[in-house]
């Protein structure tokens, strides 16, 4: 059968792939395994090293971050470095929070790590969250099975383009099931395109209109706002990447300590 075969051989480079096998030509000649198989190799090695919950959490990311950010992880890891996904260790006697959102997200995820330091556990989602279809299909997986005290999340510029209706419709079934959680939650408003950026002028306009719907979603629920677009607009031009809606590390610094702050007024309303 065709089917099995190709799980077979799926399988078979997959392992050659982890374990960094050398290839064997059909004429006998061996060609050197491939940087990424050397990759593979490497970071199968570390993985090795982590406690079962640990090697859990990075199990979750290899099924969850895509081969584009996987492959640039495990570099990062390979090396030594510290990112945005590294796994959280809970100090039971602190409250848990969760980040969810996309790129910008996962840029001021560390800031917020090391501004929170000894006050909460920040986890965040294991990937770019990507648009609001992708927060409904992947929200149980994000959320897993542990009880969090404070939720922020955003979806925004992976849906510059969805419908307004089916952008408002999605964010508020997200919000719905954030709520169904007990968490305290938080709205971050999507931070600003602009005009100069390979998608064009209509961008600006674009996310406003997002963030004035994702308002109504927001007042609806009786969810309060970190207003991320607010309080980078005023400086935004020297915090971003030159034609880009990504942020330079001060940009991201701005950012994750002004999440920092909303997070941690929200929890000490919980004394």
């Amino acid at each position: 059968m065709i089917v099995p075969r190709l799980i077979h051989l799926t399988l078979a480079f997959a392992l050659c792939g982890v374990l960094g096998f050398s290839v064997i030509a059909a004429d006998g000649a061996t060609t050197p395994a491939s940087p990424s198989a050397e990759l593979d190799k490497d970071f199968a090695a570390w993985k090795a090293t982590l406690s079962p919950e640990q090697q859990a959490w990075e199990t979750i990311l290899e099924h969850n971050l895509g081969k584009t950010n996987r492959l640039i992880y495990e570099r990062a890891k390979v090396a030594g470095q510290e990112t945005e996904y590294d796994y959280t260790k809970d100090d039971p006697k602190l409250p848990r929070v969760l980040l969810i959102g996309d790129s910008i997200s996962c840029g001021y995820t560390l800031p917020v790590r090391r501004a929170l330091a000894g006050i909460a556990n920040v986890h965040r989602a294991p990937e770019n969250c990507g648009t609001t279809e992708n927060g409904v299909k992947k929200l149980s997986v994000w959320l897993d099975d542990g009880k969090w005290d404070v939720i922020h999340f955003n979806f925004g510029i992976h849906d510059r383009r969805t419908p307004i209706a089916d952008y408002e419709q999605r964010l508020d079934e997200i919000t719905t099931r954030l709520v169904a959680t007990g968490a305290k939650i938080i709205w971050a408003s999507t931070t600003p395109i602009p005009a100069d950026t390979t998608d064009g002028p209509t961008m600006p306009e674009a996310i406003v209109e997002r963030n004035a719907a994702a308002s109504d979603v927001m007042h609806k629920h009786q969810i309060p706002t970190d207003d991320l677009f607010g309080a980078i607009t005023p400086v935004v031009e020297k915090m971003r990447n030159p034609q880009d809606a990504h942020y330079n590390p001060e940009g991201y610094e701005f950012l994750g300590q002004q999440v920092a702050r909303t997070i941690k007024s929200s929890l000490a309303k919980n004394d």
